[in-house]
């Protein structure tokens, strides 16, 4: 049996070479503040892993993903594992574009900080007297750089995502940054109208992007899942506050009232986690969780 190593590790995924495709492995480590915690939420990875699958396969009529599988039993007997089973996806091998393909359907997080000091988020002029967690007139596409570990993504404008693109693709920057942004916009509004359906408010979201060999725009990585979006329970909500959360936005908020934790989660905190996440879960795709 041939052995695989990472050929890369993010914050919470590994990615294998296995020659024609790569496997995509969702750990159960989490990260808060672009630093990974020191605890591992149990079966986190599985719920990342599954919950895209369920995304990719409701919007492939809008743009083609990388999936190629989710089942062991399509890749190397390497990974037909335990710790391999419901967290690993096969996918087809891109060249993944440098943006980090933010939208905000709700003035929330770093988003309402910006608009209380000067009236806009990312740059972007929002109407007067929003109020916080307020859905916005239309969704706006806040694109920001992808950072390495330990360091912070930086928000840029659009001809500055242009301006990056058209280093690495040249000739083609602002076709490539229309496209992912005109797909960024439909994605949420498709998937944000079916939550809604489903008792969830989808505040934001980011879309990471690829390009294949004949020079297609393909969704890559995660979609929509805990970790990279804001879930809101539909029920309850009110504007004018911070609202209650299916995502990671609950670690963020015990981190910053327990300054002094060292990014290590107490047991409860871990255990109401991964429930919250499970229960996004069942939420969105009618199913529970393997």
């Amino acid at each position: 049996m041939q052995e695989y190593r990472p050929v890369k590790e993010g914050k919470v995924r590994e990615i294998y070479d296995i020659g024609d495709a790569l496997v995509m492995v969702a750990t159960d480590r989490i990260s808060a503040f672009d630093v990974i915690l020191k605890n591992k939420i149990t079966k986190k990875g599985a719920v990342l892993t599954q919950m895209s699958k369920f995304w990719f396969d409701y919007t492939k009529d809008i743009v083609p993903n990388h999936m190629i599988s989710v089942d062991t039993k399509d890749m190397p007997e390497f990974f037909r594992k335990p710790e391999f089973d419901g967290n690993s996806m096969l996918c087809r091998k891109l060249r993944m574009i440098p943006i980090e393909c933010i939208v905000r359907g709700y003035i929330t997080g770093s988003g309402w900080e910006s608009y209380q000091k000067d009236g806009t988020a990312c740059g972007i002029r929002l109407p007067e007297g929003l109020k916080q967690c307020q859905k916005l007139p239309e969704p706006i596409f806040t694109p920001s750089t992808k950072a390495e570990i330990g360091t912070h993504d930086e928000n840029i404008n659009f001809d500055q995502c242009v301006e990056v693109l058209e280093k690495v693709f040249p000739g083609r920057g602002r076709e490539y940054a229309e496209k992912i942004r005109d797909y960024t916009i439909a994605l949420y509004k498709k998937c944000a109208d079916y939550a809604l359906t489903r008792g969830i408010i989808i505040a934001d979201t980011k879309f990471e992007f690829g390009i294949d060999e004949a020079g297609n725009v393909i969704l890559a990585d995660e979609m929509l899942t805990p970790d990279s979006s804001r879930f809101w329970p539909l029920a309850g909500y009110e504007e004018g506050h911070d609202q209650p959360s299916f995502d990671k936005q609950f670690v963020r908020n015990w981190l910053r009232a327990n300054p002094g934790s060292d990014y290590n989660l107490p047991q409860d905190i871990i255990d109401k986690t991964i429930a919250k996440y499970k229960e996004a879960y069942t939420m969105l795709t009618g199913k529970e969780l393997d």
